[in-house]
């Protein structure tokens, strides 16, 4: 099959014929299959497939060709920085408790694909929700390791990540395990909004994953859906996901968009698939997206808390991105 037709594949299902893409999310109500992308500002784009089916990534990594070219960052070392700085004021004037400050990079890009750079993943970045998605206006390759959301029935699973070192080092420190009880407490916020009253619990905290070159803190927050609940409401509570914005939320989102100056698109949005009153749903980081716009993009960032210092951040943003840039090709 040639991958240049749109496409979907996660978790070993494959999804193929496109038949419409909307964005009204209603129609995630009708028990079709659907794969969608919602962006961090929140654009919606669901794709109704004809066919899907259990099967292994169609593509062979080899045919991907390496960038040769360098990326360039939204923010360069010393506006990162003073984009922390700036969030550590507002920390201190009461105003926010933590934010996730992110970045874009992009790099001159002019393939008609990236399916090959996703078989590439699969194979040197493997990720428990990694995914693939091609749609007319955009192909997205991701190795997300984070879960935004698995639905089975009425049971609900969000496993919120914060908190990332090398594999090298031992143990995370008071920073990572305090920002990670925050987004917790925010998960748990925002899942309360949707399900019955008591049965919203954190069923595992502070557990420690390793991943391919990093090692990430993750937590398990679980609830039982109220009955009648449409997508559009459960989605609607739940977005943007909290470890990607911050605490409160709201404050975070308004420090976000004064800060940041480009969109992030759908780095930082959720990815995955609906039928029914199922779905599986990650949070679409460390996430290359091709807008056929002659630009490869990738995104990176970190939590920032009081506690943070500035260029111990970048080095983070830095180490998020370093592994899947080497996978890609080119200079960061």
């Amino acid at each position: 099959m040639d991958l240049r037709d749109d496409c979907f594949w996660m978790g070993g299902r494959f999804a193929y014929s496109l038949v419409e893409v909307s964005d009204d999310l209603s129609r995630l109500d009708d028990g079709n299959f659907w794969a969608l992308t919602i962006s961090f500002e929140g654009r919606v784009r669901l794709a109704r497939f004809a066919q899907n089916y259990a099967a292994n990534f169609p593509v062979q990594a080899i045919q991907w060709q390496a960038l040769a070219t360098s990326w360039k960052s939204s923010l360069d070392q010393s506006a990162y920085c003073e984009y922390v700085a700036n969030i550590r004021e507002s920390i201190a004037a009461g105003w926010v408790y933590q934010v996730n400050a992110c970045r874009t990079l992009s790099a001159d890009f002019h393939g008609d694909q990236i399916a090959s750079l996703f078989a590439k993943l699969l194979a040197e970045n493997p990720a428990p929700y990694a995914s693939y998605l091609a749609i007319p206006e955009v192909q997205i390759a991701s190795a997300s390791p984070e879960l935004f959301l698995r639905r089975n029935g009425d049971q609900l699973v969000t496993s919120p990540i914060k908190g990332t070192q090398k594999l090298s080092e031992a143990g995370f420190g008071n920073k990572d395990r305090s920002e990670n009880v925050m987004i917790v407490d925010l998960m748990r916020n925002d899942l309360g909004q949707i399900c019955r009253p008591g049965t919203v619990d954190v069923a595992e905290l502070l557990r420690s994953e390793d991943h391919p070159g990093l090692r990430h803190l993750v937590s398990d927050v679980v609830g039982s859906l109220k009955k009648d609940l449409t997508w559009s409401q459960i989605l609607k509570a739940l977005l943007p996901a909290g470890s990607i914005s911050g605490a409160p939320k709201s404050s975070a989102l308004k420090v976000i968009s004064e800060h940041e100056p480009v969109a992030r698109g759908p780095y930082c949005g959720i990815l995955g698939w609906v039928q029914g009153d199922k779905c599986e749903l990650s949070v679409a980081i460390r996430t290359f997206w091709n807008a056929k716009d002659g630009q490869l993009r990738f995104g990176t960032g970190a939590g920032i808390t009081w506690g943070s210092d500035p260029l111990a951040e970048w080095e983070e943003t830095q180490l998020k991105a370093r592994k899947l840039i080497s996978i890609a090709g080119g200079n960061i």
